[in-house]
């Protein structure tokens, strides 16, 4: 994907769904899906840039139309690295006729899983479009979140507190696991978002989504720690005997 995606609006925001994490040999998989978004904005975002993966696909109407004047839908996936990851996604999308995006990130744990990776992230991306379905097919009354200039101005600082906060926390779960740290890596770093510019509803989302992350990496630091406690005991002991 070479076109550079666009600024995401307001309700483009709001319309993300995430799936529930799921965790397989220290490795994790993550579904976003949006049916607003393209799929370059999902792959970008500041929370998935420690992932190893981030597959995509999408399908979207085409302008075209069939002989019986039948919509046409353009697909197309992105492996990310993960050889027919995509095409997984993509197969997705197209059975379950949904519009729009989806990215499944995975954070790789240093085993490999076989062909039950596929699975997870099946999984994971009808768990993201069945969120989205649940919101769509409920009668929910959209409430409007009021602009607040001063609230806004608090969320947006909070907010680059949260990827400062995050960033420390990975390369704190590295070290434990004993990987190498973040900032040693000669990786690109993920352009920092503008969030100033985007609407307090946009805002009060990606503060949960932040706080999610956060909860994860403290989850995960406390495993890495727990199992740090026998290795240390065992060099007790030797140092006894």
């Amino acid at each position: 994907m070479s076109k550079r995606a666009r600024s995401p609006s307001d309700s483009a925001i709001n319309n993300l769904y995430i799936s529930n994490p799921i965790d397989d040999r220290s490795s994790k998989f993550i579904a976003y899906y949006s049916p607003q978004l393209p799929a370059q904005h999902l792959q970008e975002l500041p929370e998935l840039s420690s992932a190893l993966h981030r597959i995509a696909a999408w399908r979207k109407p085409s302008p075209q139309r069939s002989l019986a004047s039948q919509p046409i839908y353009d697909t197309g996936h992105d492996d990310d690295g993960e050889k027919f990851g995509g095409k997984t996604l993509e197969k997705v999308l197209i059975a379950t006729k949904i519009v729009g995006a989806i990215v499944v990130a995975r954070w790789f744990g240093g085993v490999l899983l076989g062909p039950v990776r596929f699975d997870h992230i099946r999984n994971c991306a009808h768990d993201a479009i069945g969120k989205w379905k649940g919101e769509s097919v409920r009668p929910v009354k959209q409430v409007k979140i009021q602009e607040d200039p001063e609230r806004r101005e608090r969320l947006a600082a909070t907010l680059k507190e949260r990827d400062e906060s995050i960033t420390v926390l990975r390369d704190l779960l590295k070290q434990k696991k004993g990987q190498q740290s973040a900032s040693e890596r000669t990786s690109p770093q993920t352009k920092a978002m503008d969030y100033a510019s985007l609407p307090l509803a946009a805002l009060v989302r990606l503060e949960q989504v932040r706080d999610a992350t956060i909860g994860w990496i403290l989850k995960e630091i406390e495993k890495a720690e727990a199992n740090e406690q026998p290795s240390v005991s065992a060099a007790n002991q030797k140092e006894k005997q």
